[in-house]
């Protein structure tokens, strides 16, 4: 895919949505860090679903933190992998006291520290709270990425790594946003609907249907 072709996609994501934003619920930071950890292998209305309850009885390091694994597990029990997602988060809260003060960090080397938070996870946080331009590669942006031949890649660091050089730079910092909400809503992983697609003409995809 040429350069003119990833304008001209990337443009129209723009005009479509100006201001694209996560689907997750959150006021701070640090609400975003949890319901991105909590997000893995779950859906973003499910961890809302659970966040909604959690968040006005403890939304900062400290409150979480006494609430234990216990404790916390009763609010997120809905979400798939619970246990596993209770105790990363509870000594996810207890490093953010000792460590940050009580604050979420802004790279991503102190983020990948902190149990259950990965690269997608960080490159979520840095981008959506504090606007760096990053590349959070989830299965829609995967998908999008080679299905479309915006960026292909064998993995998600790849897919990542030609994100960041091939995406135009004046669209770069809400890139993932659109990616994502493409690939949840459009190009769907079984059946991609290129029928009421917005970027069907510019797509390389070879096996286009006529769904909408």
């Amino acid at each position: 895919m040429n350069a003119a072709k990833r304008l001209e996609i990337f443009r129209r994501f723009h005009e479509e949505n100006p201001e694209p934003k996560t689907e997750l619920a959150y006021s701070s930071a640090f609400e975003l860090l949890i319901a991105v950890i909590l997000s893995a292998q779950s859906t973003d209305v499910g961890v809302n679903k659970a966040t909604a309850k959690l968040f006005p009885v403890a939304n900062t390091p400290a409150a979480i933190h006494a609430l234990g694994v216990e404790g916390l597990s009763e609010y997120i029990k809905t979400i798939g992998l619970f246990n596993s997602k209770a105790k990363n988060v509870i000594e996810t809260c207890r490093l953010l006291v000792e460590r940050h003060g009580g604050e979420v960090p802004q790279t991503r080397e102190a983020l990948e520290a902190l149990p259950g938070v990965g690269r997608k996870t960080a490159n979520v946080v840095l981008n959506t709270a504090f606007r760096q331009l990053t590349m959070a590669v989830d299965t829609h942006i995967f998908r999008v990425s080679n299905r479309t031949g915006i960026a292909p890649g064998k993995n998600v660091v790849e897919v990542e790594q030609k994100l960041m050089k091939f995406v135009p730079k004046e669209y770069l910092l809400d890139a993932h946003h659109w990616l994502i909400l493409h690939g949840r809503y459009v190009c769907l992983a079984r059946k991609p609907r290129c029928g009421s697609c917005r970027i069907e003409d510019l797509c390389e995809y070879k096996q286009k249907t006529s769904d909408d």
